[in-house]
């Protein structure tokens, strides 16, 4: 009976975490079959809690670090991260001090500033170097 028991635990836990997808009890199946193991050895029910709880606490330890180091994302790129190297046309003069400057690129109108602080005149052509909030952050194409 204990068996059956701990094979409908097996099962709940997959079905658990099938629906998370969070890696929240994936730990609790192998523990789940430990406890099936210590089950079908004759082990009594005492000694099944101890063994599930052992197990899945070590599975816990052990390889949750190491699952979440191989499934996090390397570094999300989004749709602005491909403006970076791109060419912006400056349609406002570019002035840091004064923090005016505008620029066109891919249809989109953004704020700009120039990396090293020079005035780009309206109608230049410039280089996004990186992005800084909502700001370009350019400079003058040569």
């Amino acid at each position: 009976m204990d068996v059956v028991c701990w094979l409908i635990a097996v099962i709940a836990f997959i079905i658990l975490e099938a629906v998370t997808y969070q890696l929240v009890s994936v730990w609790f199946v192998i523990g789940s079959l430990g406890g099936l193991l210590a089950a079908a050895l004759g082990a009594n029910l005492g000694v099944q809690i101890v063994v599930f709880v052992i197990v899945s606490a070590l599975m816990l330890v052990i390889l949750r670090p190491l699952s979440m180091k191989l499934l996090k994302p390397k570094g999300l790129k989004t749709n602005v991260d491909g403006l970076i190297g791109e060419d912006v046309l400056i349609t406002e003069n570019v002035n840091n001090i004064s923090e005016t400057g505008k620029g066109r690129i891919k249809g989109m109108t953004w704020t700009v500033r120039s990396e090293t602080g020079e005035e780009i005149p309206e109608n230049t052509v410039a280089t996004v170097l990186r992005i800084e909030g909502v700001k370009l952050i350019v400079k003058v194409k040569n």
